[in-house]
C-alpha cells in the first residue's frame, strides 16, 4: 500500500514526478481520492505554509511545492469530482484595477488550491464590474483582492462597494504589500492577510 506520507514529502520537496507517480499509484490501489487529497497534498502544503510563515523557506520553494501539488491535483481532480467530493469553498481572486503585479496573488491562489479551495483566478487589472459579474456567474463564496501599489489601493474600496451595491453576499479578503489590517477594516473587507500562508487560515475562518 502507498504510504501517503511519501506523497506529502514529495509535495514538500517540490518533486513533481514523484507526486504524480504516488498519486496515480494510490488511486490504482483504490485509495479514496479525498484521503489522497487530505493526507497527501493538503498535509504537504500545510507544512510548506507553516515553514513559509516561520521564514524557514521563501517564495521560490513555495512555488516549487505548489507546482508539484498542481501536477498531482490534475491527476486527482477528475477522481474527486467522480467521488462527489466538494471543495471547501469557491474563491474568486484577482489583482485590482490598474495593478499588473501577480506574484503574491498567484502564491495565494496556489496555497488556497493546496488547502482544498476551488480557485477562480481573474488575473490582473480586474475592474470592480468584473469582480461583480464573475462573483455572480461563478457563485463564489469568497472574493480575494490584491494590490502591490499604494496608487491602486482605492481600487479595492471601489470593488468592495460595487459588490455590496450589487447585493452580492460574498466574504471579501484583501492583501498586498501596502495593505494593512486598519485599511482592510476601513474599506469594509471581512478579512486581511499579511502573506499567502496566513491567507489560507483567514479564508478558512470566513467559510461558514
Amino acid at each position: 500500500m502507498v504510504d501517503l506520507k511519501t506523497l506529502a514529502d514529495a509535495i514538500i520537496k517540490g518533486d513533481q514526478n514523484s507526486a504524480v507517480k504516488i498519486t496515480k499509484s494510490a488511486l490504482a490501489e483504490g485509495t479514496a481520492p479525498k484521503r489522497i487529497l487530505d493526507e497527501g497534498l493538503i498535509a504537504g502544503m500545510d507544512i510548506v505554509g507553516d515553514r513559509f510563515k516561520k521564514n524557514d523557506i521563501y517564495i521560490p520553494e513555495v512555488l516549487i511545492s505548489a507546482r508539484a501539488m498542481k501536477m498531482a491535483m490534475e491527476v486527482l481532480e477528475p477522481e474527486l469530482t467522480k467521488a462527489g467530493v466538494k471543495p471547501v469553498a469557491k474563491f474568486l481572486i484577482g489583482t485590482v484595477q490598474g495593478d499588473l503585479h501577480d506574484i503574491g496573488k498567484n502564491l495565494v491562489a496556489m496555497m488556497l488550491k493546496g488547502a482544498g479551495f476551488d480557485v477562480i483566478d481573474l488575473g490582473v487589472d480586474v475592474s470592480p464590474e468584473k469582480f461583480v459579474e464573475q462573483a455572480k456567474v461563478k457563485q463564489a463564496q469568497l472574493v480575494g483582492m490584491s494590490t502591490l501599489l499604494t496608487t491602486t489601493m482605492p481600487g479595492m474600496e471601489k470593488a468592495i462597494k460595487a459588490l455590496k451595491s450589487a447585493g452580492i453576499g460574498v466574504k471579501i479578503m484583501v492583501g498586498g504589500a501596502p495593505v494593512t489590517k486598519n485599511y482592510a477594516d476601513k474599506i469594509g473587507a471581512h478579512g486581511y492577510a499579511a502573506d499567502a500562508a496566513s491567507a489560507v487560515d483567514v479564508a478558512k475562518t470566513l467559510v461558514v
